[in-house]
């Protein structure tokens, strides 16, 4: 709340009209479709929760308000869901990191950069989302075959269907598994099951 009370200071003694104030996602959404504000500022922690319930909105209201700038103000980078946000164009979105924001000039420069249909984004904020994108990179090491296979297993297929599919043996499916898990540095342990781990990596590639 007194972060909220104080961006909202900030923005109107700099000339801006602050149309609405909400405190959870749902109200965010509801608030940007209705008014379609030139730019929201979010925190990624809202209620109820206090995670990432903010930028998750921040993403419902772009889905459903195509376009609408979004300037997220956070205290840490949530790299998973900055990543989503940014699938859908980067025009009209910022993400800062309030610990990095040093002066109110440059916040309110980045505010009107983000409204024009700008991007703004924290160093660190890009330093994350390519280490994470570099992790999934591991799918290059992968041939053609393994492609396949690990294509056929995301499909839910067995062994045995994936070596009908492809007209090989089971052991050459086997040996194209085990090929498969160690260039994904999946290990084996007891807690892991590397074939639901490998089909993860595939799907979110």
């Amino acid at each position: 709340m007194l972060l909220r009370e104080g961006l909202a200071r900030i923005l109107s003694d700099a000339g801006h009209e602050i149309v609405r104030q909400v405190d959870n996602g749902p109200a965010l959404v509801d608030a940007i479709v209705a008014l379609n504000p030139d730019i929201s500022i979010v925190d990624v922690r809202m209620p109820p929760t206090h995670r990432d319930e903010g930028l998750r909105a921040a993403i419902e209201a772009r889905r459903q308000v195509p376009g609408t700038a979004i300037l997220i103000f956070s205290q840490y980078v949530e790299e998973r869901y900055a990543s989503d946000l940014l699938e859908a164009g980067a025009e009209g979105v910022g993400y800062l990191l309030k610990d990095r924001v040093a002066d109110v000039r440059d916040f309110l420069i980045s505010v009107r950069q983000v409204a024009e249909r700008g991007t703004v984004l924290d160093p660190e904020v890009i330093s994350q989302i390519l280490a994470r994108h570099r992790k999934d990179n591991r799918l290059t090491e992968l041939t053609v075959r393994e492609r396949d296979v690990l294509s056929l297993m995301a499909e839910g297929r067995s062994n045995s269907a994936i070596a009908d599919q492809l007209s090989i043996s089971d052991g050459t499916v086997e040996k194209h598994i085990s090929n498969i898990f160690s260039k994904l540095g999946l290990d084996e342990s007891a807690s892991q099951h590397r074939r639901v781990l490998a089909v993860l990596t595939y799907l979110q590639a």
